[in-house]
């Protein structure tokens, strides 16, 4: 008996009793949907981490600096990073395209008979933008002449455009930071939320030397951190060791004693987040794979009743010349025909899970949006992994039904 006639006759042979295949199948389908909208779900996680990682800039390397430790006990961040540090990477790491310390500080702003406090109000370099490939809408940023000489200027989020300026036009205008009028000369484009959900655009970056002289009264030069753009993402790893070695030399710290900073890069958080969320979905999706065995189970005793109740048939079929072999693929052919349709419509119902739960999550969460995953390989791997199912739980039924005796088999009531 070909192929083709066997598939036909199998579909026959379910066809008949559509409840109890269509039961049968529900375990198959359970596992098969919760696995795929696991998996939708972790990719669409991931493809949200990369974009959202994107978004902080090109190529970024963070500097942090260091925790002071007494006794095994820590002791908070010490001021040990300067601007200083960040000219100096700038110039003399050939892996760095750009490099702006950073110096935050808070405070409300002022403007007519409004005002604000945002949620970042940070001193930075004359690099900043490139570093964070932010673009400039409207106005400029400011130069090295007003970092030079501290001037009271500043660049706006889209958020205090909105909180501050409303419909007045705010370049050229002039706002007060802690009691201290500052002109605005640009307006950065719209970046929108990261990936905690925070505003990006709720922000105000003036000169980092503004902020340490004139809002904060230091005469010190420590900064906060020091932001660096690679000049490509394989060069990476190479800026990185470029940047420990370079203040390790200035800092005077001799071989063997632990750095006074830290360097992260936006691969390794990637990275890093990667794992956490690969090994949630796994760890997920193995609980949700429990319900592939209970389904694969299912259709191992389904099976068994059906060669039960199909033994007089299975006689017939011998005496009008089946072979062992007819008889066993006739039988493995449902069963893998009945875990193929409950992966198929499994992988649909978790598909059409993983957008309904996608949408639910973007309803009632501001800024951030997740992106809608339909993954192809998923759903080859729904199927194959069904069939398998198939195979494994069928084969000893099947087997079972090829090796009964013929005339036992045409005996049997």
């Amino acid at each position: 008996m070909g192929f083709l006639l066997t598939i036909r006759v199998a579909l026959r042979a379910l066809a008949k009793n559509k409840l109890r295949a269509s039961l049968t199948v529900l375990g198959v389908v359970i596992g098969i949907a919760a696995v795929t909208t696991m998996v939708s779900l972790g990719e669409s996680a991931s493809a949200l981490v990369q974009s959202q990682l994107q978004g902080i800039g090109t190529n970024v390397i963070v500097v942090f600096p260091g925790n002071h430790q007494q006794g095994g006990v820590r002791q908070g961040l010490l001021p040990t990073l300067t601007a200083a540090d960040s000219d100096a990477i700038s110039e003399q790491c050939p892996s760095i395209v750009a490099s702006s310390p950073i110096v935050a500080t808070q405070g409300q702003v002022i403007f007519g008979n409004a005002n604000y406090s945002p949620r970042d109000l940070l001193g930075v370099g004359t690099d900043f933008i490139t570093v964070r490939s932010w673009q400039v809408r409207s106005g400029g940023f400011f130069t090295e002449r007003d970092v030079t000489s501290a001037a009271k200027i500043c660049v706006i989020g889209q958020t205090i455009v909105a909180k501050l300026f409303q419909t007045t036009d705010p370049i050229g205008q002039t706002v007060r930071i802690k009691n201290i009028p500052f002109r605005v000369v640009g307006v950065l484009e719209a970046k929108g939320a990261n990936m905690v959900g925070e505003d990006q655009d709720d922000m105000i970056v003036m000169p980092y030397t503004t902020v340490r002289k004139r809002l904060q009264g230091s005469e010190f030069d420590n900064v906060n951190g020091i932001l660096c753009s690679a000049r490509s993402t394989e060069a990476i790893m190479d800026a990185k060791n470029e940047i420990v070695q370079l203040l390790a030399e200035r800092h005077r710290i001799h071989p063997g004693e632990p750095n006074d900073f830290e360097v992260a890069t936006t691969i390794e958080m990637a990275n890093l987040l990667g794992i956490v969320l690969g090994t949630l979905t796994m760890m997920i999706s193995s609980i949700a794979g429990i319900s592939l065995v209970v389904g694969g189970v299912g259709i191992m005793n389904i099976m068994l009743v059906s060669v039960t109740e199909r033994t007089r048939e299975i006689g017939i079929r011998m005496a009008v010349g089946a072979t062992s072999w007819d008889i066993l693929r006739q039988f493995l052919v449902e069963a893998i025909l009945l875990s193929c349709l409950g992966g198929l419509i499994g992988f649909l119902l978790g598909m059409a899970a993983s957008v309904g739960v996608t949408m639910l999550i973007n309803a009632f969460t501001t800024g951030t949006k997740w992106p809608i995953v339909i993954s192809i390989p998923a759903a080859i791997l729904a199927i194959a992994f069904a069939g398998a199912v198939g195979i494994f739980f069928g084969f000893y039924p099947a087997r079972r039904a090829s090796l009964l005796d013929p005339i036992d088999a045409l005996r049997y009531e």
